[in-house]
């Protein structure tokens, strides 16, 4: 089995801890964090890498360059080992160390670019570069590359549909390139129109749900399609650190801060979703790669770890 073999086909966890305060409501969600590189992002970059060398547009002589506010990159430093190409990542400098060193140890070189612009301003620099010497690169190009959101359409919504029995009511999904929740929202809608397909995003253009887009503050992607959102949940970010640390509390689930806001809007759409409906949502990835990240911090005064929802 190649790498590139192990992508997809991710387990859906039942979240018993947070289904047991709703009458007949169950909230599964997505352990991408199972992925070879430990993310969502893999289905995507392992698609769009082998879209281009299928049209001969990647090739060994050209580095794979994109933006990334990490798990991407990380992917696609991954994949870029595994497959021989070198890789360029530019990120914003505020990028956790976790993330950095990742993509460093797998061989790519990583360009930081201004973190007061965050991704947006990654994204702009990357094509710069692509521009100054076209010849040198291939440039997936994750927010506007149509391969990103394909890839969800075919894995991630249809194994939703089938993992679910058929069941699904309800997907709720952050959004970075948005990828995720356009692909596999346009998959369950496909399979059943009647699914409620739910959007997340930071409550404030000034947020900490890293990898997640506030969209009416930043460059939209290409491959962002508002029409199937039936709702927009904002989520604070203190209640994204909040539920990601009861992921790891009262589910055993280690996760990232983007699944603990996706967890936050499930349980929004919870309140008020008819008894019977299943919830899906994304744990995008592990929460090994914050570590280093302050909201772990225990705020009580013994240093005890007692947050409860």
């Amino acid at each position: 089995m190649h790498i590139l073999d192990m992508v997809g086909n991710t387990p859906l966890v039942e979240l018993t801890y947070f289904s047991k305060a709703f009458h007949d409501i169950t909230i599964f969600a997505k352990a991408e964090f199972v992925n070879p590189s430990g993310s969502v992002k893999d289905r995507a970059a392992k698609a769009m890498l082998l879209d281009g060398i299928e049209k001969g547009l990647l090739t060994k002589e050209k580095t794979i360059i994109d933006a990334t506010s990490g798990n991407t990159g990380i992917a696609y430093a991954m994949f870029g080992a595994a497959l021989g190409y070198k890789v360029t990542l530019y990120m914003p400098a505020n990028t956790n160390l976790e993330r950095k060193r990742m993509i460093g140890y797998l061989g790519a070189t990583i360009i930081e670019t201004d973190p007061l612009q965050s991704s947006d301003g990654a994204f702009l620099a990357v094509q710069e570069a692509v521009k100054a010497d076209p010849e040198q690169y291939f440039y997936p190009d994750q927010y506007n590359n149509p391969a990103n959101s394909g890839a969800h359409y075919r894995t991630t919504g249809a194994e939703i549909w089938e993992q679910t029995g058929h069941c699904v009511t309800h997907f709720v999904s952050g959004m970075g390139t948005s990828g995720t929740f356009s692909g596999t929202s346009r998959r369950l809608k496909d399979e059943r129109a009647s699914i409620k397909t739910i959007a997340v995003q930071p409550s404030s253009p000034f947020h900490g749900i890293e990898g997640t887009k506030h969209m009416d503050s930043t460059i939209k992607p290409g491959i962002f399609d508002e029409s199937l959102q039936d709702a927009i949940i904002p989520v604070e970010t203190e209640r994204a650190y909040e539920i990601t640390r009861n992921l790891a509390l009262k589910e055993g689930v280690f996760a990232g801060i983007s699944s603990g806001a996706n967890v936050a809007a499930a349980l929004k759409v919870a309140e008020t979703a008819p008894e019977g409906s299943t919830i899906v949502t994304i744990l995008c990835d592990s929460g090994s790669r914050y570590i280093s990240d302050h909201f772990w911090e225990p705020p009580a005064e013994d240093g005890m770890f007692n947050w409860t929802i």
